[in-house]
């Protein structure tokens, strides 16, 4: 069956990757879950050969994939707190927010970014399905509304300055909806701002691994215009961020409001453009990239068994999983998983069945090679394990490719 793209109803024929079928990558098993059956969905995207949307293909539903008890809190990573705080002081100053403004975050998750705004004395409110998350921010003294975000409630929302909204533009089923929701719930000179993985430099770094089913949409600047466009909005600026193996983070408002375009918008709609992303070939050579980089990890992992090394990983990701599940690993080829989050301890991976631990594990079971299944955080997951690399551990990253420190 060829299904349509979400956003423009083009059949869907070009295949851009195949990672065979998978749980929900934040499905976390508890121990007893093992005594009973775990669903899978096949991990497949398409290409849309007109808008150049990049989606997956639909089985799996919202309401099955963000539960009351999503274990992703964003307030785990300081790095990503540290980056929260820098925009919420840059863009306070940028559009002069104040106690009179009103801002909103959808995905407001545990308050990570809507702290600063509440410190600053600019009212906000975040609206945020997931209970777990959304109890974490009413705790910080955060106003939540526990809801999917989308068109019809957004209307009944006060109307807002800064509309913001981390890493969950590609999360939404309805991409369309979720965008006409967006425009309105502004203020006529209102902005909203966008963060998401580049699907260019998901592409450029053989970022497969950023793929899960919780990701409905891969995301160009191409394809954002194309779906702000048709909600009323237009992207009037945008900025390359290093978040997340590299993020953009668009600036769009109302049709007719007064921000001007900056010419970073036409810079990077030529660099799209010049690297074919406008083309079908772009999109249908990834598979082959993907592979090599699970070819190449799972290597290493046979030879480290093969060689009697003992082998862990930091981070409990969903980038992680993915990896995992697409090359069949399983506890003998990695022992266990450290993470930081309370939520995820004591619980096993999706799909691998490792068990997550805490921390403090690895200092009593030091591991020959430390996975850091979280790349994009690896700086700051080495530096809070340079203790064990001076004892010999080794730090391993497979993506973009595979490194094993010395």
């Amino acid at each position: 069956m060829t299904q349509s793209c979400r956003h423009c109803g083009t059949p869907l024929t070009i295949e851009f990757l195949d990672l065979g079928h998978a749980p929900p990558s934040n499905a976390y098993l508890p121990p007893e879950g093992l005594a009973r059956p775990e669903l899978t969905y096949p991990l497949r995207l398409r290409a849309c050969s007109d808008c150049r949307l990049v989606q997956t293909e639909d089985f799996a539903a919202a309401d099955a994939l963000f539960t009351e008890d999503y274990a992703y809190f964003s307030s785990t990573s300081r790095s990503w707190l540290d980056h929260a705080a820098r925009y919420a002081e840059m863009i306070t100053a940028r559009l002069g927010l104040g106690p009179d403004s009103h801002v909103i975050e959808v995905a407001s998750n545990d308050g990570y970014l809507l702290k600063n705004f509440v410190a600053a004395g600019i009212p906000c409110l975040g609206v945020e399905p997931t209970d777990s998350t959304a109890q974490a921010a009413e705790d910080l003294g955060i106003p939540v509304l526990r809801a999917f975000f989308g068109e019809e409630m957004a209307g009944d929302l006060p109307k807002a300055d800064l509309i913001a909204g981390n890493n969950v533009y590609a999360h939404v089923p309805d991409i369309n909806d979720f965008t006409r929701g967006l425009a309105a719930a502004l203020k006529p000179q209102g902005v909203v701002t966008l963060e998401f993985p580049h699907l260019m430099r998901l592409v450029e770094f053989n970022q497969f691994d950023t793929v899960y089913h919780e990701h409905f949409s891969y995301l160009s600047l191409m394809a954002v215009e194309r779906i702000m466009q048709a909600a009323g909005l237009r992207v009037f600026d945008v900025e390359e961020l290093p978040t997340h193996g590299g993020s953009l983070r668009i600036y769009a408002c109302l049709q007719g409001a007064d921000h001007a375009q900056t010419g970073a918008v036409e810079a990077l709609r030529a660099e799209e453009a010049a690297r074919g992303m406008g083309e079908d070939a772009y999109y249908m050579a990834f598979q082959a990239k993907a592979e090599t980089v699970k070819n190449d990890f799972l290597r290493f992992l046979l030879q480290a068994r093969a060689e009697g090394k003992s082998v862990a990983g930091y981070g409990a990701a969903a980038k992680g999983n993915t990896l995992l599940n697409f090359g069949g690993v399983k506890p003998d080829l990695v022992s266990f998983v450290c993470d930081a989050a309370p939520s995820k301890q004591g619980k096993l991976l999706p799909g691998s069945h490792i068990p997550v631990l805490a921390p403090d594990v690895l200092r009593a079971r030091r591991p020959d090679y430390l996975v850091i299944f979280p790349w994009n955080i690896g700086e700051e997951i080495r530096a809070q394990n340079a203790d064990l690399a001076a004892q010999g551990t080794r730090f391993v990253t497979a993506v973009p490719d595979l490194r094993i420190s010395e």
